[in-house]
């Protein structure tokens, strides 16, 4: 049997790739976090309660193990990484990271993305750290040969919230509230970009396929979808799901950006108000049969109804909801100006 250990292991990527490893008999998968989410994991699952900053705790507690892969979800910043180096440089076979496929050049140069593409985000500050820890990893592994893989994902959703564009600090539910009041919704640009959206569980059966494979030490992989839909479709599968017409109202990214409190400078400027096709070429040469199969229609129908079922997912967000009315009340005040 192979260890794992995982820095993290309850987020939207992370769960589904816990869940995963969990059932492979493969695999005995340690989680490291600070205890607080312990209750989500699965029963067979080895929990390190320690706060991974604590670096001289996390290296008592994992004396005497070896693992044949360790994965870090969480790390954000160079430190964090050069951190995860002194750490596991000597017991673990593999390092995977996750980054962000927001790291690739923006603007874009061209709508097609793989690996070789090009990083360098100047509008997100998130995309610049990802980019600055991937080249720490690098370095090491070229230096001293330290097992690196980088994974970039890129807009991965789960059962518990809806990939939208525009939302606020409290997450997209205020969106379906504002479909199912009727009410108009905001969708960047004029909604006819592409976009990418993968589901969580074949993110992770990818994922799993890198784990401990030889072919991927010292690469990076993008992990998503092949499917591309623009904005326009995704609100309107959301809209459908809800059993509600869609209200689009189309605002400039770039408006947008210059008067939210938001980072939408960084997620629409610095992402999603890009469009990108990605190429897993790469991906599936090193996962032989990987194919995504959760198209975006079945996703997105089936996050509607978890949600709709789930209060504890329906948070509230009467600031955004707020912000949205002032912003289209503006816009249209202005077109009635111009039109006098």
């Amino acid at each position: 049997m192979r260890n794992a250990l995982f820095i993290g292991g309850t987020g939207t990527i992370s769960a589904a790739i816990t869940r995963l490893v969990a059932t492979d008999a493969q695999w005995q998968l340690y989680v490291l976090n600070r205890g607080n989410r312990t209750d989500a994991l699965p029963h067979n699952v080895k929990t390190i309660q320690a706060d991974i900053n604590d670096v001289e705790d996390v290296r008592s507690q994992i004396a005497g193990l070896r693992f044949d892969c360790v994965v870090d979800f969480i790390g954000m910043r160079p430190e964090h990484v050069e951190r995860d180096f002194q750490l596991f440089r000597h017991v673990t076979s593999q390092y995977i990271y996750i980054s962000s496929a927001s790291a690739y050049n923006k603007p874009a140069r061209s709508h097609i993305i793989n690996e070789g593409t090009s990083l360098a985000n100047p509008y997100w500050e998130y995309s610049r750290l990802k980019i600055a820890c991937e080249e720490v990893l690098m370095q090491h592994y070229r230096h001293d040969g330290f097992p690196v893989t980088i994974v970039r994902p890129s807009h991965t959703y789960d059962e518990r919230k809806l990939p939208v564009g525009v939302h606020g600090g409290h997450g997209s539910w205020q969106v379906a509230r504002r479909m199912l009041a009727g009410k108009p919704v905001i969708i960047q640009g004029d909604g006819t970009s592409l976009w990418t959206l993968t589901h969580n569980t074949d993110f992770a059966r990818a994922f799993v396929g890198l784990m401990g494979n030889t072919h991927a030490l010292g690469e990076a992989f993008q992990i998503t979808s092949d499917e591309s839909l623009t904005w326009n479709q995704i609100y309107q599968i959301i809209a459908d799901s809800l059993g509600v017409p869609l209200k689009a109202y189309h605002v400039a990214s770039d408006f947008l950006a210059a008067v939210s409190d938001y980072d939408y400078r960084g997620g629409l400027l610095g992402d999603k108000a890009n469009t990108v096709v990605f190429d897993n070429t790469k991906l599936k040469h090193a996962v032989p049969g990987f194919q995504a199969t959760v198209r975006a229609s079945d996703g997105l129908r089936a996050t509607v109804s978890h949600i709709l079922s789930h209060p504890e997912h329906q948070l509230a967000d009467p600031g955004f909801d707020a912000w949205c009315d002032r912003v289209i009340a503006t816009l249209e005040q202005a077109k009635s100006a111009l039109l006098c």
